[in-house]
């Protein structure tokens, strides 16, 4: 059996932080494991290209289970066979009625979502750090987590005592001046305060988001700590390689089963385990390999070796709400062929890629943003929008003809919690994802006062020119705005909780990142977060896995 000092399951935003600061000790031995491919498939590292990359193989299509609070959809059957009277056989469609189901994609390919996200850097407010240790979390508060953002950040446009310097993750001012972000922010500052930097002293504000890029392409995990150091002698990379489980000697962690190619290989660890799978991936992991709630493993076959009931349990997501517009103008993205500016435009955009390094093709799509709060009482902003230079509905998988803009509107901390569990003991089945959306009603109102705010924006000059949109719904009627939400709201890609640090009974990690009840097993990514945070997921994650390498070195 191969061994190894440290086994790293997931090379995802924090998994390949963690490969990056382990090998820098050249007498430690690292395996880093990912399910995915190498990223090399160029879609990958252009910016704007991240919204064609279905079908690539490079993500996870999951589906949530049917949401008992959004609205009912109906959905086709096979033909039924029936009879008349004479004997006479007919095929009859069939249709029934259930909930909708959420998508929920998941990045499949060296760097995680990071390498197929919308590439904004964003660390969430100050509160949330603070709130960690509140609860109990000794080490996890703004003050103790700030280090840790600047030791990760290359930070071109800001160079203060809330920026990094010299570090892997570059964060770069976005290179395609779009006229129709400046009208987002130009209206938006007639209703709420410019603000030019979302990770500076204040939050709250409109502007425009910086982003991890460097020189025009995507800046990825993979791309930031990887790939520059893939060639360390004591660094090992194992793709397109599913991890079905941890093997335990007594109660501790020590080899991994693999498979790849249809072939079964066991890795063995000296020193620790860590899981970064995700909000997904690591409770699911611990089920298969019998951690968990002892009576719902029992009902998937599996024997139970810690009863940890809340692995899988507080599962969190930002529910999110665009609104479409419909403009017919050269300055916007529309997708191929079905846009003739757009199809006409590419060829010259493609150019400015290559040889100027900017131009619509480096675009995170999502340009402007905004934290705004859903009423005054509020003391921190509580929604977030993101404004899109293209048409957006059901995630982009709804081909759109013409050109456009979107804005999407972003509940920040959810009250509804959900679960994640394993369909079977089987790793080629999907999880069934429950993020129990919309079962609290304080997020439904400040849902509706959210969306309210978003037009209040959308319908000032100059945006209010552009009054041509796909799905209007009166903004004085909270029921129609309700029934929206409940008709077309779903993800923005930010799952966490599902291992979460704490103290408690549903707690799966300790502060130290450490699973519970057995030994040399870690948690290193968003699934430990104990709450999500009030902003975008993929900084956070680098953080976690910062602060976690150093929590590892110091563990010797």
């Amino acid at each position: 059996m191969t061994k190894f000092d440290y086994i790293i399951v997931g090379g995802g935003s924090a998994g390949c932080v963690l490969a990056n600061r382990l090998t820098e000790d050249k007498a430690t031995n690292v395996c880093l494991i990912e399910t995915g491919p190498k990223d090399k498939n160029p879609l990958i590292h252009i910016p704007a290209m991240y919204a064609f990359l279905r079908g690539a193989n490079l993500i996870y299509e999951y589906d949530t289970v049917p949401q008992k609070n959004f609205s009912d959809v109906t959905l086709a059957e096979g033909p039924a066979k029936i009879s008349d009277t004479f004997g006479r056989t007919y095929s009859v469609p069939q249709s029934y009625e259930e909930k909708r189901k959420g998508y929920q994609p998941r990045g499949k390919v060296l760097g995680g979502s990071s390498s197929v996200n919308g590439m904004l850097y964003v660390r969430g407010h100050k509160w949330d750090y603070d709130h960690w240790a509140e609860l109990g979390n000794e080490g996890w508060s703004f003050k103790d987590v700030l280090p840790y953002f600047k030791k990760s950040e290359n930070n071109e446009v800001f160079s203060d005592d809330l920026h990094g310097q010299g570090g892997p993750l570059n964060v770069a001012a976005q290179r395609h001046d779009n006229p129709f972000t400046r009208f987002f922010v130009e209206a938006g500052s007639k209703v709420h305060k410019l603000n030019d930097d979302f990770n500076g002293d204040d939050q709250e504000g409109v502007g425009i988001y910086q982003v991890t890029q460097k020189n025009g392409l995507r800046c990825s995990s993979a791309v930031a700590y990887l790939n520059p150091i893939k060639d360390r002698e004591n660094l090992t990379i194992f793709t397109d390689t599913i991890v079905e489980k941890v093997e335990f000697e007594k109660l501790r962690a020590k080899s991994v089963k693999c498979i790849s190619k249809d072939k079964y290989f066991s890795l063995e660890a000296n020193k620790e385990i860590i899981l970064c799978g995700g909000a997904y991936g690591s409770p699911t992991l611990l089920m298969r390999s019998g951690i968990g709630d002892k009576d719902f493993l029992a009902s998937r076959h599996i024997e139970c070796l810690v009863d940890l009931k809340g692995v899988g349990e507080n599962l969190q997501d930002h529910l999110d709400y665009i609104t479409t517009h419909r403009v017919d103008d050269w300055e916007l993205l529309g997708s191929f062929f079905k846009s003739l500016k757009f199809t006409f435009r590419a060829p010259i955009e493609f150019m400015k890629l290559i040889f100027q390094r900017n131009g619509m093709f480096t675009s995170p799509l999502a340009e402007g943003g905004a934290f705004i709060k859903s009423s005054k009482d509020k003391e921190i902003p509580d929604i977030q929008l993101h404004f899109v230079v293209a048409m957006v509905e059901d995630h982009g998988r709804q081909d759109l003809w013409g050109n456009g803009f979107s804005c999407h509107m972003c509940l920040l901390r959810p009250e509804s919690r959900g679960t994640v569990k394993i369909a079977s003991k089987d790793p080629f089945e999907d999880p069934l994802i429950d993020p129990n959306y919309l079962s609290v009603q304080s997020d439904i109102d400040t849902m509706v006062d959210g969306y309210k705010r978003m037009m209040e924006i959308m319908n000032t000059e100059p945006l209010s020119n552009y009054k041509n949109i796909r799905n209007p719904i009166d903004i004085n009627n909270d029921q129609a705005i309700v029934n929206a939400l409940r008709e077309r709201s779903d993800t923005i890609y930010h799952p966490v909780g599902t291992c979460k640090m704490g103290n408690d009974e549903m707690a799966v990690v300790d502060s130290e990142l450490r699973v519970k009840g057995v030994e040399n097993l870690r948690v290193v990514d968003a699934s430990i977060m104990p709450t999500l945070v009030g902003g975008n997921t993929n900084a956070p994650s680098m953080m976690i896995g910062e602060k976690a390498a150093d929590m590892i070195r110091n563990s010797k």
